[in-house]
């Protein structure tokens, strides 16, 4: 081109930012355009008084909905009629709070407005997790802390390099559920004390961009990349990737994830390029990267090579008519077709059959098996092709043929079939490329094809075929075709030259570092994955036919009055003076002109090096020589190939080191069907939707912005309504995080379904609603002491719940370092709600408001560890609702620590280890649920006379002492009365047995029908028996005392001890009943 291109049009810049808000369609106030930390858009006094009327109308409208609710449910309830079926409960309204209106400056720490605040009153994630994250930021809370000598602390070290998302559109769930797992990790390595770094990135996204943009240009201005020429294009997607790089910063920053942006690497950044550049030349000296004419994955439509992770296979049963780019009609799929073709010197002919009817125009051969007797007699032969005159076809003989399918007889295309270019290459056959790069045949087909498009030559090739009797039949044929994931056009194997990269020795020495333990793989099943992929490796071509990307820093030397047909002649080098240095020495004293090769590299050939590029290689940087090899490469099972395998073979390659010592492949994302996330389906879901909630019609209405076709787009609209009917509830970043890790069993898949999510918003607000209590009974003046130690002075209860805490502790930090975070969110689940918020503070209620000023004191103080140990327990799973509950804390003492991201994460200790403490309050508990459960059977809500029976003196001793406790935690109960082993319970009283030791008994005589009691008490007792006959002939079982372990046959005989009890004291209640009747 002589002339200047043409300038990009404002309109088609506006279209950017276009693309980008596009998927933001909604509520403009719920996801801001902006990134936290930047300026926002103040509101008018106007719009504030507008938006506060409508909230107050929003609240009163709920008002009187729920109290329309509570009516209804207590209008037809008739008291003590336990005998009708229980009406279903009304669903439960979300609670209606008042607009947030955060008056925090970005950067600064928050304003914490009191909890009495009308905003505050019921857990609000937008309250919650605001202004947070832009202050983290600002304190550089996220960057790594070294020791005094600039080396990592004596605790350790922990790196991730965030797997870099691209920069072609929004985030999905599935980043969402890697950024959980990552961010949770990072925290709670942090909170160990360890220097810790989270690396955050982008990918420049070679293909997936510059289709994007392609579409976008051609769909504003009607041109192509090519109207505009190779600068103006590649300033058009810089203009791109900066609108969409803020967008997924933004998502980032709203899920928490704790990255120190002050390292923030993009792939064609300065410094990536420069590793990339040189990875190249160092890999091309050593003889690792080569060039070479072969076999690539081809798209006609794009004009480039493609990786296998670029090319999707459509799995075919038959027949199938598919759509191809360009054309009119559909395409025929899924189909072979037979045909014979003429030996020479002979009037006999041998049958061949092909699913690509028109690449026999590039026949060079055609194989049999050497053993197959049938085609001995053609051996040394040749066949001719019947469209193009003088090309002879030989028949070779290659074991590779299977004689017992189809004819036994296999046409050989070399240039266009990877299995023929192997046979091609043993047997020293001619390889013919027939296509053009769009998609048409060459001057190689003969005129009479020359210029055709590809697929209108299948039918004209069978055509043909038949006129001259040579076609014999075309039938189903279950098969996969290979689809480019940007165009969806139809792959063809053409012959390029390219820049290749060996694998074997690569690969070798990466199957070799995971084998010797220096990187441990999981789950075992991608270790298997692992090996089998890199044990069986190919080649990667490097090569891209594209504009976007890093340009292969090499260059072909144009001699003066040399053929250059073989294209031998080039140099690399890390600048175009190396390169011209190279050149000289390589053709002394030529003449010469060097040009620059146009193509660039791979994406994942950047990503392959992201481990070390990101800590400033091949520079011997500080963080370099302090931070690598990383700790651990987090990303799904899926990419194990393509970018793990790679980042392995190039570290240990490059930097003689692995680039980290654990891969961890998490499960990949499915909807509640277990459908794989497709736009067409309408289940990818953007995790601001989750976050901040959005209505079903703006759901529907993102369909439309992409690129789906009617038919898909009510296939997704339907879906959408089964799976969000009233739309995606907000749930907040918090629920969000701790369900996708409780998600993570080590599955390959993940059902997710939203209802799950939302269901931990409700979680969420437990904890909430029970650090707002524990604040209240800790009150305003409370100054915690020094540390968390024992005094001595705790009670029962106290000594349970320090006892769960250590052992919660102890616990979560093991299932997180075994990578068991579904283990781990259980753990911290149990703590905080069954045994925190529904015992002990609870049961901290009598002691705090009636007891001495030291048992006061002492459930305070008790109070205080478990609860700021609870909150920076869960706080690596739920980063914003631990920060605002943790900063309403008092601090202890010595305690200056600024936030909960850099506070002790808790650790077991044995001092709070207290088993038998446990197993004296776990018998109190049992006696409280005994008590609730025969009160709900027996409709017995006030006035409850309890006799708790205890059969040896230690339980006896224990319920004598908790009396109060028990009286706390049981609503109704009048007076409750402990019986030893040789007192007798009352007559009149219904059962409880709950274990050998210890019986509970609910006085009822006066209150219930006898002969229904009697009834119920006789069927227990043939339960019990039952179920005692049933234990006593297992332990009976001839080699039950061989194969039983002991501690099993222990609690078998405890079982039954148990039961025995239970049937014994059934009896005498079924005497006293018979009494009453009497």
């Amino acid at each position: 081109m002589t002339e200047s291109p043409p300038p990009v049009s404002a309109e088609t810049k506006a279209a950017i930012q276009d693309e980008v808000r596009k998927d933001q369609v909604g509520d403009v106030n719920r996801i801001p355009a902006v990134v936290e930390g930047e300026a926002l858009k103040v509101k008018t006094e106007k719009e504030l008084e507008k938006e506060r009327k409508k909230a107050e109308k929003e609240a009163k409208f709920a008002a009187k909905k729920a109290k329309q609710q509570v009516d209804k449910a207590a209008g037809g309830a008739v008291p003590g009629d336990a005998g009708k079926k229980k009406e279903k409960k009304a669903k439960e309204p979300e609670p209606v709070v008042e607009e947030f209106v955060d008056e925090t400056k970005p950067g600064e720490k928050k304003i914490l407005k009191s909890l009495d605040d009308l905003a505050y009153k019921a857990y609000n994630p937008t309250a919650v997790e605001s202004s947070w994250y832009s202050w983290w930021e600002k304190e550089g809370f996220f960057e790594p802390e070294f020791g005094p000598d600039g080396n990592p602390k004596p605790e350790g070290l922990f790196v991730i390099p965030a797997p870099p998302p691209n920069v072609t559109g929004a985030l999905h769930i599935g980043h969402a559920l890697t950024i959980a797992i990552q961010d949770t990790m990072i925290r709670w390595n942090r909170m160990l004390g360890k220097t810790v770094l989270f690396v955050p990135g982008f990918d420049h996204a070679g293909i997936s961009t510059q289709s994007v943009v392609e579409k976008m240009l051609w769909k504003k201005e009607r041109k192509t990349r090519h109207d505009l020429g190779r600068e103006k294009f590649t300033e058009l997607v810089w203009e791109w990737k900066e609108e969409y790089h803020m967008r997924i910063k933004n998502q980032l920053k709203k899920m928490g994830a704790s990255y120190d942006w002050s390292r923030e690497a993009f792939t064609m950044d300065e410094a990536r390029s420069k590793a990339v550049i040189e990875a190249f030349v160092r890999l091309h000296e050593d003889g690792i990267i080569y060039r070479e004419n072969r076999l690539v994955n081809w798209c006609c439509k794009m004009n480039t090579t493609l990786s296998n992770l670029e090319v999707d296979q459509v799995q075919l049963e038959g027949r199938t008519m598919l759509s191809v780019p360009d054309y009119d009609e559909k395409v025929e799929f899924g189909a072979i077709t037979s045909f014979a073709y003429p030996i020479e010197g002979t009037v006999e002919k041998i049958i061949v059959a092909t699913t690509r009817p028109e690449t026999m125009l590039g026949d060079t051969a055609i194989a049999v098996h050497p053993d197959d007797e049938r085609y001995t007699k053609f051996h040394g032969r040749a066949a001719i092709h019947p469209f193009i005159p003088g090309r002879k076809l030989p028949i070779v003989l290659d074991t590779y043929v299977e004689k017992e399918f189809g004819t036994g007889a296999v046409k050989i295309t070399p240039a266009h079939d990877q299995n023929d270019y192997e046979i091609g290459k043993r047997h020293n056959l001619e390889f013919i490329n027939i296509l053009n790069d769009d998609g048409t045949f060459n001057n190689n087909v003969g005129p009479e094809f020359a210029g055709m498009k590809r697929f209108t030559a299948r039918k004209v090739v069978v055509e043909r075929l038949k006129q001259l009797g040579l076609y014999v039949e075309t039938k189903d044929n279950p098969m996969n075709v290979p689809l480019c994931s940007k165009s969806k056009d139809v792959i063809e194997p053409l012959m390029k030259p390219q820049w290749w990269v060996k694998q074997k020795a690569l690969a070798d020495a990466g199957i070799a570092a995971v084998r010797n333990g220096e990187i441990k793989i999981q789950p075992s099943v991608s270790e298997k994955d692992f090996y089998r992929w890199l044990e069986n490796i190919q080649d990667w071509c490097i090569s891209r036919q594209l504009w976007w990307g890093h340009r292969a820093p090499a260059y072909y030397v144009h001699i003066e009055g040399e053929s250059h047909a073989d294209g031998s002649k080039w140099v690399v080098g890390r600048t175009e003076d190396e390169a011209r240095a190279k050149a000289e020495v390589k053709f002394p004293g030529k003449k010469y002109i060097l040009e620059q090769d146009p193509d660039v590299l791979d994406t994942w050939f950047s990503s392959g090096l992201w481990p070390f590029s990101t800590l400033g290689w091949p520079d011997e940087s500080n963080d370099m020589s302090t931070l690598f090899p990383m700790s651990i490469l987090e990303t799904g099972w899926d990419i194990l190939f393509f970018w793990v395998a790679r980042m392995v073979m190039l570290g240990i390659k490059l930097t003689g080191k692995v680039p980290f010592t654990e891969v961890f492949c998490h499960s990949l994302v499915r909807d509640s069907e277990g459908r794989k996330m497709s736009k067409s389906l309408g289940n990818v879901i953007d995790p601001l939707d989750i976050i901040a909630g959005t209505t079903l019609q703006v759901l529907h209405d993102k369909l439309l912005l992409g690129n789906l076709d009617t038919k898909e787009v009510e296939m997704a609209t339907r879906y959408q309504k089964t799976a969000f009917p009233e739309g995606i509830p907000q749930c907040g970043s918090d629920a969000m995080h701790f369900a996708f890790c409780a998600y993570t069993t080590g599955g390959r898949d993940i059902n997710m379904d939203i209802k799950v999510v939302h269901g931990y918003r409700k979680f969420c607000n437990k904890i909430y609603q029970a650090t707002k209590f524990a604040l209240m009974r800790l009150g305003e003046d409370f100054v915690p002491r020094e540390n968390g130690n024992k005094t001595g002075k705790e009670s029962l209860v106290e000594m349970w719940i320090l006892h769960k805490y250590t052992k919660a502790a102890e616990a979560i930090n093991k299932a997180l370092e075994e990578r068991d975070f579904s283990g781990a969110t259980s753990v911290v689940y149990n703590y905080w709600y069954a045994e925190l918020c529904d015992v002990y503070i609870e049961n901290s209620k009598p002691l705090i408001l009636e007891g001495t000023p030291e048992q006061k004191r002492s459930a305070q103080d008790t109070l205080y560890t478990c609860l700021e140990g609870a909150l920076t327990m869960i706080h690596p799973f739920m980063p914003f609702v631990t920060e605002e509950l943790w900063q309403r804390l008092p601090r202890r003492p010595r305690d200056k620590n600024p936030t909960i991201v850099k506070a002790a994460y808790p650790k077991y200790s044995p001092e709070l280890d207290n088993p038998a403490a446990a197993a004296a309050y776990d018998l109190v508990f049992a006696v409280v649920r005994a008590i609730r459960s025969l009160a709900s059977e027996y409709n017995v809500k006030e006035n409850i006379n309890v006799f708790v029976q205890g059969f040896d003196d230690l339980t006896y001793t224990t319920i004598q002492e908790q009396i109060p406790s028990i009286i706390a935690l049981t609503k109704g109960l009048n007076d409750l009365q402990v019986l030893s082993a040789k007192e007798d319970h009352p007559e009149g009283c219904a059962l409880n047995s709950i274990s050998k030791d210890c019986n509970v008994y609910l006085l009822v005589k006066g209150r219930v029908d006898v002969d229904s009691e009697i009834s119920k008490a006789l069927a227990k007792l043939s339960k019990a028996d039952e179920a005692c006959a049933r234990q006593e002939k297992l332990i009976s079982a001839a080699d039950y005392k061989k194969k039983v372990k002991q501690s099993i046959q222990e609690a078998d005989a405890k079982k039954i001890a148990d039961l025995k009890a239970e049937a014994e004291t059934l009896r005498q209640v079924i005497a006293k009943f018979e009494g009453l009747r009497a």
